[in-house]
């Protein structure tokens, strides 16, 4: 496997896809890193739906302009009332536990030579009216999914970090 580091830095929100389809061991590969997230306390209250036909991709991306003309979408949702909850002040962890399994998902994309962003811009109530299925979760993140098209590139703020002496204190 890519180097951690490297792979964490090389990993980019890719904004424009190839017409190249995704293979089938490519997807369910990024669906066993999904599975392979931990969560508070193992209860893995998340579901993830691979929108793949073509009618379907169409629908869910008639919903946001950020589909970029991917092929594939994953969508990710959490469920609260399946999460943890910590006890001390009532904080559920659904969201934290999605939002794991959505990192697993970018980095292993990128790891299999794939693009991929996170979307949080999208119409939830409008997506759960066009796949009624995903109806009972709180939809965190869209993830279309393909090869990056020729020339994309990352963002330019994507090499710009803040320093970690700004970003972490050692207590």
């Amino acid at each position: 496997m890519t180097d951690f580091l490297q792979l964490a830095r090389d990993r980019y929100s890719c904004r424009a896809f190839s017409d190249a389809p995704v293979e089938a061991e490519k997807v369910q590969a990024l669906v066993d890193a999904a599975v392979a997230a931990p969560t508070a306390v193992d209860k893995q209250p998340w579901h993830l739906w691979v929108v793949e036909s073509p009618e379907a991709v169409e629908r869910i991306s008639a919903l946001t302009r950020f589909s970029f003309g991917a092929k594939v979408i994953l969508v990710l949702g959490a469920a609260a009332d399946e999460a943890w909850v910590r006890k001390y002040d009532g904080r559920n962890f659904a969201d934290v536990d999605a939002s794991i399994v959505g990192t697993h998902i970018m980095l292993a994309a990128h790891d299999l030579g794939l693009g991929t962003t996170w979307v949080g811009h999208f119409d939830a109530l409008a997506v759960k009216e066009a796949f009624p299925e995903m109806a009972d979760y709180d939809l965190v993140a869209l993830f279309p999914l393909g090869y990056p098209a020729e020339g994309d590139e990352p963002a330019p703020k994507h090499f710009e970090r803040k320093p970690a002496e700004e970003l972490v204190s050692h207590l």
